[in-house]
């Protein structure tokens, strides 16, 4: 387990009983900067060459994506809940523990063929 991993929580039975919810908070709070550096160093500057744009998922992916696609010199794309986009959107339905949900992103955002690193919770 890597070190940053004592300062996420566990809260059990959140948003529902049966449910574990992994809480960023603290983690976030206090080794923010070594959160992202930390993700930035999975791989050499030779593999983030190859990656045209950091994507991130609403909304904690937007937390660490944002700063990473930054640290990387990458762009960012948001992945949003459905009907938060204000121009042409491509979607996905997805199963939750506790329900389902859509995510969407702008027909635009990515090249065919781009690559692209995504970062979710």
């Amino acid at each position: 387990m890597h070190p940053l991993a004592r300062h996420i929580t566990d809260v059990p039975d959140f948003p529902k009983p049966g449910i574990l919810f992994r809480d960023i908070t603290p983690l976030l709070r206090s080794h923010f900067g070594e959160t992202v550096a930390a993700l930035a160093a999975l791989w050499t500057p030779a593999e983030w060459a190859g990656i045209d744009a950091v994507a991130g998922v609403e909304s904690r992916g937007f937390i660490l994506g944002a700063p990473l696609a930054y640290a990387l010199g990458k762009g960012f794309v948001p992945i949003r809940k459905k009907g938060k986009l204000p121009a042409e959107t491509i979607g996905h339905d997805y199963a939750l523990e506790y329900g389902t949900d859509r995510i969407e992103i702008h027909t635009d955002a990515i090249q065919k063929g781009g690559k692209v690193l995504l970062v979710d919770d």
